[in-house]
């Protein structure tokens, strides 16, 4: 029987031995990966990625598992992925929150966008690596682009989100402010992520429509007008903030409504403590959140988000 420390001692055996099993399984197989950049719009936060050109082969064997689901609003055959390589891959093992690359695989006559999230299991000894990801879902193949020409010109969102992202400024304080499901990769308090739940958008009257004369062109649709009354039930979770910052804050959006009133209060928010622990350093993190029931016209949330973009510029776009 093969002690651990004798096969430790000869890697290069095994490793070669399984590197042949796996140029035998795969037929010699290479995958094509494409290299992307993240681009955040201004003020919506919404997330693209955007070839940048740059591809590159990596050989190895690439495993498929499919799983259906049929959904309210989707049918899909679920894609999971892992890629054996007979080297690492350096490229996927990189944390590099504002790059990331994407492999190409056709099945059955059709072109599987594959990223890649997660290595593991990977012996020394072996010289394997494995990757693990899922085939980009149709529903979000949308955020892949080829080229930053492709790029919505306008707002995304239908919502109050753009008011709240662009309160960023209390007193001399100025925190960065995220939409929900994408703060950034390891972001360092103090910053604040706004939640507007999706299912609590209400609108007590009909919307008010003015059409620029008769269209001619599709293009000229992005000129029609709708203004509608809206409520929106927000959660600010704000981090790294003191008691005396999460009242200026609370100040200043109290300011920014009377002063402008792109939107009302609903309710009477207060900032409250919020409890989030970890085990190894027995501390909590200084968390506090800010419910606040909102009216606004949506109108002026969309007119909000284009200055905004216009002030900011193209440039602008983070990644």
């Amino acid at each position: 029987m093969t002690l651990i420390s004798e096969a430790a001692s000869a890697p290069g055996q095994l490793a070669a031995s399984l590197a042949a099993g796996v140029a035998q399984i795969s037929d010699d197989q290479t995958v094509s990966f494409q290299q992307y950049t993240k681009s955040t719009l201004p003020i919506d936060g919404y997330v693209f990625w955007v070839a940048t050109g740059t591809s590159q082969q990596f050989s190895g064997s690439l495993h498929v598992l499919t799983d259906r689901h049929r959904e309210e609003d989707q049918t899909i055959a679920a894609n999971k992925m892992v890629f054996t390589a007979t080297e690492e891959v350096s490229q996927l093992n990189a944390i590099a929150p504002g790059t990331m690359w994407v492999g190409s695989w056709n099945v059955d006559g059709t072109t599987l966008q594959v990223a890649f999230s997660e290595t593991g299991a990977n012996y020394q000894q072996a010289g394997l690596w494995h990757y693990r990801g899922f085939a980009v879902y149709p529903a979000l193949s949308s955020q892949l682009v080829e080229s930053a020409a492709d790029l919505p010109p306008e707002p995304i969102v239908s919502n109050s989100l753009p008011i709240w992202l662009s309160q960023t400024t209390f007193g001399t304080t100025t925190v960065p402010v995220y939409p929900s499901y994408l703060v950034p990769d390891n972001v360092v308090p103090p910053y604040i992520v706004a939640h507007v739940e999706p299912d609590m958008t209400e609108a007590p009257s009909f919307p008010i429509a003015q059409w620029p004369g008769n269209p001619v062109s599709p293009n000229q649709l992005v000129q029609m007008s709708i203004s509608q009354l809206a409520k929106d039930n927000v959660r600010l979770t704000l981090y790294g903030f003191t008691n005396q910052m999460a009242w200026q804050y609370l100040a200043m959006l109290i300011d920014y409504s009377v002063n402008t009133d792109n939107f009302g209060f609903g309710n009477t928010p207060v900032p409250r403590d919020e409890k989030r622990t970890q085990v190894e350093i027995s501390a909590l993190a200084m968390k506090k959140t800010i419910q606040i029931v909102a009216w606004y016209y949506q109108a002026a949330a969309d007119a909000i988000a284009r200055r905004l973009i216009l002030s900011a510029g193209f440039s602008s776009i983070t990644v």
